[in-house]
């Protein structure tokens, strides 16, 4: 029962309509019952649900931090959702005529139980341990129309139930920070989702944080394009809609493009949630068929010719020995993961700090050939230049290596294996990532004291003419100042003079080195943690998409050799009988695509 059971909404699904697509889900659930197929039976069966319910559910995904809470936030008008980076659980939001809020935790022997919180104040409650899921009841305007949001969080530990609701869902909005774009991993994530939901909105979030968001939902726009996915790009921001909001401003409303996602929704969601309904259930009911026809054919082929039947269990067979070498190579495979990361990630870094060493070793000799102090500004930023330089080809020359990484990877596979959407390594904008790197240092050393260069030719001076001023007036009588200790305090003043400025020099080239060498840490500093992140999620990406072939060739291998030996075991003196069952399970199959095909236009 859910939180806002008995309170009464708008009916955007109308049963009359969904009636005959809910009679065929149940034709077809009867079927694959009767197969065993409980995998396709469960999917109908959130199929049916989804029909069934007369409003329009919206789950809004996306990756952890990309705003979907405070999406969620801003468009029931109530906080319901944490934000902030606090861990939150899946949320489901229905309309109610007041505010309500019902915490599912589960309870000793697999139970669950329904525990009532303050709805005004309900995001400490949503942190405790063993809550499934919460669900709340808000008078918002939106729920009144027949919707349903529900928030299914980002992190990887709510995973499974955040594709449970992605499957019940109506339409699906994705969060993406508009401070970037779309990667190919968030592209892949997105093909998933609409195989299971067609109706999906790619949101881009925070644009009051990032002024060149129009530049990424051009740039996004390009590559949704380019995967096929013909999806809607509505750039929002959740915060600005809660201020105009709280203050009257429907100017400011206006800029946080939240009214406009609501209209779209309204639109091209709730004004055709029946099309769109249906047309979703004919196609979950079409790839259901296509499944059961295979199945019931390569059955069917396997009786109708005993031959064949020993052949098709031999190539299975095999089949199931290539799924056995390769979970006996999946070690070997994740080896070769495992150190070729680590070496990549080792030979990165050095040939990082081999770069700048050898910029550094250029600068220093450069430094020492001239006085610094006279062109320090451009000698900045020539360095600046040389640094960006050095990263990109690093970024670049790490971008190659994860290729042929990749590669050594996917020979340990069959040749025929999709390749995983590498995340990008290289840069486009080499002075993002060394933005936080402070600039080049002034040199203290280059101020100029006139008063202290006085000084010290003043005191050669007065050394000069004392010692030859003393000489002369003992051995020739003459003054203690005349015209030989008078030149010779010239002579020594300047050259004190002189020392006075190589000394100074020396010191500037000596701070300037210094300068150079912090510059260099600060760099690998940054950069370093930088390259180690993206090479990280290199690792992630090819060690979860291994791995998911390796169980699915070893689940298809299996399942498929089952079915055969238990056709050939179960129906081996009543081929003619099952043969029949199955020429009638093909036309009541083909029968109800055909019927649903119909519904859909």
């Amino acid at each position: 029962m859910s939180a806002a059971a008995g309170l009464q909404t708008a009916t955007v699904k109308h049963p009359d309509v969904m009636a005959p697509v809910v009679a065929l889900v149940d034709e077809l659930r009867e079927l694959v019952r009767s197969g065993g197929r409980n995998d396709l039976d469960a999917r109908l069966g959130m199929v049916r649900a989804r029909l069934s319910d007369p409003r329009v559910r919206i789950v809004v995904v996306g990756e952890p931090q990309a705003g979907m809470s405070t999406l969620v936030n801003s468009m029931v008008g109530s906080p319901v959702s944490a934000t902030e980076g606090k861990p939150s659980v899946p949320v489901i939001v229905e309309y109610g005529q007041a505010p309500k809020a019902t915490l599912v935790k589960s309870a000793p022997g697999g139970r669950v139980e329904r525990v009532p919180v303050d709805p005004l104040n309900p995001l400490p409650a949503l942190t405790a341990l063993g809550v499934l899921r919460a669900e709340f009841a808000e008078p918002s305007a939106l729920l009144a129309d027949g919707l349903v949001v529900m928030d299914a969080p980002g992190s990887t530990a709510h995973e499974a139930a955040a594709w449970s609701m992605i499957a019940a869902a109506d339409v699906v909005l994705y969060a993406a920070d508009s401070a970037a774009e779309l990667t190919e991993a968030q592209l892949d994530y997105l093909r998933r989702v609409e195989q299971v939901c067609p109706a999906v909105v790619c949101v881009l979030t925070k644009i009051d944080r990032n002024p060149h968001w129009s530049l990424t939902q051009r740039r996004n726009r390009t590559l949704l394009d380019g995967a096929g996915l013909n999806f809607a790009v509505a750039p929002v921001s959740g915060l600005l809609h809660r201020e105009a909001t709280e203050r009257g401003d429907q100017q400011r409303d206006a800029e946080s493009g939240v009214p406009q996602l609501i209209d779209h929704l309204s639109e091209y969601v709730v004004a055709q949630a029946d099309s769109v309904a249906v047309a979703a259930a004919v196609r979950d009911i079409a790839l259901i068929t296509d499944q059961l026809t295979v199945t019931l054919r390569a059955e069917s082929d396997t009786l109708r010719d005993p031959r064949r039947r020993a052949e098709i269990t031999q190539r299975l067979a095999a089949a199931r020995t290539t799924a056995d070498q390769l979970r006996q190579r999946t070690a070997t495979w994740q080896v070769t993961l495992v150190d070729g990361s680590s070496e990549l990630s080792a030979d990165i870094e050095h040939d990082l700090r081999h770069r700048l060493r050898t910029l550094v070793r250029e600068a220093e000799a450069e430094i020492t050939r001239t006085d610094p102090v006279r062109k320090w500004a451009d000698f900045a930023a020539e360095l600046d230049a040389r640094i960006c330089e050095a990263v990109e080809e690093n970024f670049v020359m790490a971008h190659y290596r994860a290729v042929e990484l990749t590669e050594q990877v996917a020979s340990k596979f069959p040749p025929d294996n999709r390749t995983p959407p590498l995340p990008e390594l290289r840069l486009t904008d080499p002075g993002e990532v060394l933005e936080p790197v402070q600039s080049l240092e002034t040199l203290e050393s280059a101020k100029v004291v006139v008063g202290q260069q006085f000084l010290s030719a003043l005191r050669g001076s007065y050394g000069g003419i004392l010692m030859v001023g003393l000489a002369t007036s003992l051995f020739f009588g003459m003054g203690l100042v005349n015209w030989y200790s008078a030149g010779a305090g010239v002579l020594l003043g300047v050259n004190a003079l002189w020392d006075e400025r190589r000394s100074r020099k020396q010191r500037r080239q000596a701070e300037a080195k210094v300068a150079v060498a912090r510059l260099a840490d600060d760099v690998i500093f940054q950069v370093g943690k930088e390259s180690r992140n993206r090479l990280r999620a290199l690792q992630r990406v090819l060690r979860d998409h291994y791995t998911e072939i390796a169980a699915e060739v070893g689940r298809t291998a299996d399942e498929a050799l089952r079915a055969a030996e238990e056709t050939g075991l179960r129906y081996g003196d009543h081929r003619e009988l099952r043969i029949t069952e199955i020429d009638a399970g093909l036309r009541t199959v083909a029968g109800l695509r055909a019927r649903a095909e119909r519904l859909a236009y």
